[in-house]
């Protein structure tokens, strides 16, 4: 899609009112709640779901590289914010042995049948939390700052026939970023100012004029749709404490691209301050006003009931208005309330969806772990996840009663340190732990029986957690690998831009043996 239909698209978006598609989302939460009290969100039995991205790169150099639109179509994956993004959605399946072999068996499909596609125009797509090395040629400062400018001509959307007319206005459009026009307009509505758009993280100050910088990005998503809608916040409030250990095993961002570290910073300040898992600091940063407080991309508060969790989507802040359409779909029903999902950017957030009633279902998206080096390493964070809120829930695990300030103290020193931070944990006997051994120890267990009580054999449990338990064991995770091969290339005299692409070349080497048939337990 060329700039000039871009911007078409973009001025449809801007024209929409973001006061009457607020209002319409509210009252469209009356029918959310009906459904619930009606059935129409409850399932037979838990179902699992999974969102896997990953970035291209060039197959030789291990460079970023832009995917051509055609090429991302017949690969069968999704557009994400980035030229260089891919994105997969996996069909939700059963939490049972069938429903998690199913689960992989599509994503290794896919996945192979992408990367064939990939490796016909010298390409490969990566699995990993942020890229470091930028497309050849070109700074990553350029390539997440790139912008050019369009005039529209937008309608006025103040309802009233007489005064109406047009306003000209400049839109300011990311070079590098993908032709959605919701990922432009967020850049360019009237809320544009609720979303900081820079890099603030240790050694890194970056101002962009879009939300290009959140591209660095990428991520897995596991989803869990509860049985019982009314019943979502028990499972939520768990899924709140789970976050941080889960998150402490996951890190694997603990570099950006050298040119973005400040001119004044040595190797061994980035080295010695670097978080673990940046990616965290670099979503909240880029789309979160640093003037205001809490912002929107947040760790949740705990739910008392399935109302408050409807009422929360319904009254967040309207950022991108999106034009909603008519439709005969089940969920055609609360158009505005299910596009307000899109920015509701919780690290654990409930959604309310289905095509049909058959199809509809509430659901808690997991949001904080990175990409991971191999399927399995991926799979086995789904496993974990839905394994825990089946175990923690039906047994009424005493971390309930760990406090939300603790919860989210956990997950942001999960970011900066990883499997080094303090985490503090209740135990199945309600003792409080900050013990790393302990803390795991029970969190495997509890996945474990969650596992076991779907169906799941002893064997196939254990083949699932082993990638998570091997890092436990080791006190090594992704990022902790990649900090240390970095030190020890700058130990050697390494440049910092040098050992960066050492390190990279590595993990793509590593990842290209391993990322069907392995895990990252085979890497060291």
């Amino acid at each position: 899609m060329g700039a000039e239909e871009l911007a078409s698209r973009l001025e449809e978006v801007l024209a929409v009112d973001a006061e009457s598609f607020r209002d319409r989302a509210i009252e469209e939460a009356d029918v959310i709640v009906e459904g619930i009290e009606s059935g129409a969100f409850d399932n037979p039995q838990a179902i699992v779901g999974f969102e896997y991205e990953f970035y291209a790169i060039d197959a030789e150099t291990a460079a970023l590289k832009r995917v051509p639109r055609r090429l991302l179509e017949l690969m069968g994956f999704e557009k994400e914010l980035g030229l260089h993004n891919a994105e997969m959605t996996t069909s939700p399946q059963p939490l049972n042995a069938d429903g998690l072999r199913a689960q992989e068996s599509e994503i290794l499909a896919r996945l192979r049948a992408a990367e064939n596609v990939a490796n016909a125009e010298g390409m490969r797509l990566v699995s990993d939390g942020l890229w470091t090395l930028p497309p050849a040629g070109e700074l990553a400062r350029e390539y997440l700052t790139d912008t050019i400018e369009r005039t529209l001509e937008v309608g006025d959307s103040s309802g009233d026939s007489e005064e109406a007319g047009t306003n000209s206005r400049t839109v300011t459009l990311a070079t590098n970023m993908s032709d959605a026009a919701r990922y432009h307009a967020m850049a360019n509505t009237d809320r544009a100012e609720a979303a900081g758009m820079v890099l603030d993280c240790p050694h890194v100050s970056l101002a962009a004029e879009t939300a290009m910088p959140e591209s660095l990005i990428t991520s897995i998503q596991p989803h869990y749709q509860v049985p019982h809608a009314p019943d979502l916040p028990t499972y939520f409030n768990y899924a709140v404490r789970i976050a941080g250990p889960l998150l402490a095993l996951g890190v694997n961002s603990p570099f950006l691209p050298a040119d973005l570290y400040d001119e004044g910073a040595s190797a061994e300040d980035v080295l010695r301050d670097a978080w673990m898992e940046h990616r965290i600091s670099i979503f909240e940063t880029v789309l979160n006003d640093p003037s205001a407080g809490a912002g929107k991309v947040r760790f949740p508060h705990d739910l008392e009931s399935v109302e408050e969790a409807v009422e929360r989507i319904a009254t967040d802040d309207t950022l991108v208005p999106m034009p909603v359409g008519d439709g005969d779909r089940f969920d055609d029903q609360f158009a505005h309330f299910r596009r307000k999902h899109g920015t509701y950017w919780r690290w654990v957030r409930p959604v309310f969806d289905g095509s049909s009633r058959s199809a509809a279902n509430a659901r808690i998206e997991f949001r904080p772990i990175p990409a991971q080096p191999t399927v399995r390493d991926s799979v086995a964070f789904l496993a974990a996840y839905a394994g825990l809120l089946e175990s923690l829930t039906h047994l009424e695990h005493p971390v309930r009663e760990l406090d939300w300030e603790i919860a989210r103290e956990n997950f942001y020193a999960a970011m900066r340190d990883g499997l080094a931070a303090d985490l503090e944990w209740i135990t199945n006997d309600g003792q409080t732990t900050s013990d790393t051994e302990a803390v795991y120890a029970d969190l495997f267990a509890h996945a474990e029986d969650g596992l076991s009580s779907r169906g799941l054999t002893d064997e196939e449990v254990a083949a699932y957690l082993h990638p998570l338990r091997r890092r436990v064991r080791q006190g090594l995770t992704p990022a902790r690998w990649k900090h240390e091969l970095v030190a020890d290339e700058v130990a050697s005299g390494e440049s910092l831009a040098g050992a960066l692409e050492v390190m990279q070349r590595q993990y793509v080497e590593q990842q290209a043996e391993t990322l069907f048939e392995g895990s990252f337990a085979d890497w060291t």
